[in-house]
């Protein structure tokens, strides 16, 4: 900081404000939230930034600091800019290596020395329009990052405000206000350089280029201490900004169900759809014990499975805090999807609850299919997150299960799931249909259902089901001349 701005007292940033890289990141928050920043991670421009050793994702955010210039407390949205004394550059650097078991606060991963620097010049934030103000990150003199405030989810001042209302932000405070798409992973030899400045205001006013190279440290974490890098797929994706960028093959863009047979499911009962696999010799397609949360609940999806092991003390220390197999199966969910949970038919404890329930619908999750218990049952169905269960419990995970696996073949209510078989529920119970199977599942099942709905038109009409249910020759014979030759046979209910 200059001579003429204190010393923040504390670093308050963002998690996600940037509708391009919400758009990028494939969610977009309702509200802001936050993490702290040690002051301790100050930087200037020209500074050198550590990757440690036994890393690989350490990542630039190009960012718009604030910095706070006289006392807000609880101050109004329209006064809340007032408040603000400077505005300049920030690098809200961050190892993705330690994401795991700081999901959210951010402690390690964000907290190194250096990862926060700041400059190298303030502008007067009387003298601009938050609203245009222009962030650019440059790395190895290639512009990476190039956004405008209008393109914020959450003004700037409403940050502010927000802030305000939980606790005093004083002089010198800094708020980092999130970073937009582009971000990515930077290596050793790389220079960093971010600006920030206001394109139309008069002068141009600039921060000026702040600028950070990465150098290679040659300490490694002490694994007797506390927590050790560890990445994975989706770790190594959203720390490059996507799969190809990452080196990662793509993703299979091809839907496992298509719109149509996805409507075909919907339409088809689990009775006629259980039939027709019983006549093809599957007779365990039943995942037993499961009812709806929400009655008249009808789910078709694809199965992203999840694995919980019975609880062992040892196994859950290391396996169950942290971002677990539980936390990655419910964040990682893509839409259309089901989450099939094995918990071993055990429904003496929550399998999953309220804050898991939204995050599966906020990814667009088809719904949750579990042979064990749900805690926070009412307010699961209130948000409306279909959830097929052995029922409540309101205990919380630690008390039967330890989360082990994800996207393994599991066994839930005594049916095997595989990740990407088919799921259909309804009031009938829930069922598994492998998908080389399902075309012609639905197209018999839906052609079983015309055929049933006539039978049940003669039944109405007085005639006895014997002979008819299923039909005989003589009916069979009626039923063609009525509506065309069938290719089913009818099957007994």
């Amino acid at each position: 900081m200059t001579a003429s701005i204190p010393r923040p007292g504390k670093i308050i940033a963002i998690h996600l404000s940037y509708a391009s890289r919400a758009d990028q990141r494939g969610r977009r928050p309702a509200f802001p939230s936050y993490f702290f920043k040690p002051t301790s991670s100050l930087g200037t421009s020209g500074g050198v930034v550590e990757r440690p050793a036994g890393t690989e994702l350490l990542a630039f955010e190009g960012e718009i600091a604030l910095v706070i210039g006289t006392t807000a407390r609880r101050v109004a949205l329209d006064d809340a800019w007032s408040h603000v004394g400077w505005v300049t550059a920030s690098n809200d650097l961050g190892l993705y290596d330690l994401r795991a078991n700081d999901k959210g606060s951010n402690v390690r991963s964000k907290g190194g020395d250096g990862y926060t620097p700041l400059g190298p010049e303030y502008i007067d934030a009387s003298t601009v329009d938050p609203a245009a103000l222009r962030v650019r990150a440059w790395v190895n003199g290639e512009l990476r990052q190039d956004d405008m405030t209008a393109g914020l989810i959450f003004p700037l001042a409403q940050l502010v405000a927000d802030l305000s209302q939980h606790f005093t932000l004083e002089p010198g405070d800094v708020i980092l206000t999130g970073t937009p798409a582009g971000s990515s992973v930077i290596v050793p030899g790389d220079v960093v350089e971010i600006e920030v400045d206001a394109p139309t205001a008069p002068g141009t006013p600039s921060s000026g280029a702040l600028v950070t190279t990465v150098t290679q440290g040659e300490v490694p974490f002490d694994d007797r201490i506390g927590s050790l890098p560890a990445v994975d797929d989706l770790q190594r994706t959203e720390a490059w900004g996507s799969r190809e960028a990452a080196g990662l093959p793509p993703v299979d863009d091809e839907p496992a169900l298509s719109p149509e047979l996805r409507a075909k499911l919907l339409e088809a009962p689990t009775a006629g759809l259980s039939a027709q696999l019983r006549k093809r010799g599957h007779h365990s397609c039943f995942i037993d014990g499961v009812s709806a949360n929400i009655p008249g609940t009808k789910i078709v999806g694809t199965a992203k499975t999840l694995r919980f092991v019975p609880f062992r003390e040892d196994l859950f220390a290391r396996h169950g805090g942290g971002y677990n197999a539980q936390k990655r199966a419910f964040d990682a969910v893509n839409e259309g999807e089901i989450i099939v949970i094995e918990a071993r038919g055990d429904d003496s404890t929550g399998t999953l609850g309220d804050i898991l329930a939204l995050r599966a619908k906020a990814r667009g999750a088809a719904g949750v299919v579990t042979d064990g218990g749900v805690r926070d049952f009412d307010a699961v169905a209130e948000i409306g997150l279909p959830v097929f269960s052995q029922g409540a419990h309101p205990s919380v995970l630690g008390r039967r299960h330890v989360p082990w696996d994800v996207d393994v073949t599991i066994s839930c209510g005594g049916a095997t799931v595989q990740p990407g078989d088919i799921i259909v529920g309804d009031g009938d119970g829930v069922i598994v249909i492998p998908p080389a199977l399902a075309e012609a599942v639905v197209e018999d099942a839906l052609a079983q259902e015309i055929e049933d709905a006539w039978i049940a038109e003669q039944v109405a009409a007085g005639h006895p089901v014997d002979g008819l249910f299923p039909m005989n020759a003589e009916w069979r014979a009626k039923y063609d001349a009525a509506t065309g030759p069938s290719t089913s046979s009818g099957t007994q209910k």
